[in-house]
């Protein structure tokens, strides 16, 4: 007798309603190689002309996304009234941003730094892969779910 379980099937996303959910964030992952072993920075950003755009310092992460070929790109989030995750993907490769024309272009999808200092580089992922996946999570059990889990909401 089989004891295992059928994991809940996952529900992949069209590349349409992965921009949309690209445009519902502010704040993604960026994973990147830095001296060969895998990095991945938090940044805030922007979509523009069907790309992901973010602003950095020069350093470490201005060196990788320039130089680590290919690099990627997720979010994700939680959708507490249908009680499913959901996750997306973006990988491609990195360009810096140069024409000032281009930069205004971004700075009106009102692209802001949120760690303060002088993030004057703007580097642009134009994806080659976009995926997603939307997934039916377990229902959490009222005592042993840890209070910050955010399906604790569909106890309220």
């Amino acid at each position: 007798m089989n004891t295992e379980t059928t994991p809940a099937p996952d529900f992949g996303l069209s590349m349409d309603q992965c921009w949309v959910l690209l445009d519902t964030e502010v704040v993604g992952r960026i994973a990147l190689i830095v001296d060969g072993h895998p990095e991945i920075f938090p940044v805030n950003f922007a979509l523009e002309r069907r790309s992901i755009v973010f602003r950095t310092a020069g350093g470490t992460k201005l060196w990788a996304a320039m130089t680590a070929k290919p690099i990627a790109f997720e979010i994700d989030g939680y959708d507490s009234h249908e009680q499913q995750a959901w996750s997306v993907v973006a990988r491609g490769e990195a360009e810096l941003i140069e024409s000032q024309q281009e930069k205004e272009s971004v700075d009106a999808r009102l692209l802001e730094p949120w760690q303060p200092g002088d993030k004057d580089y703007y580097v642009r992922l134009s994806p080659k892969a976009l995926t997603g996946r939307r997934f039916k999570v377990n229902r959490p059990d009222l005592w042993s779910t840890r209070l910050a889990d955010p399906r604790r909401s569909s106890f309220e």
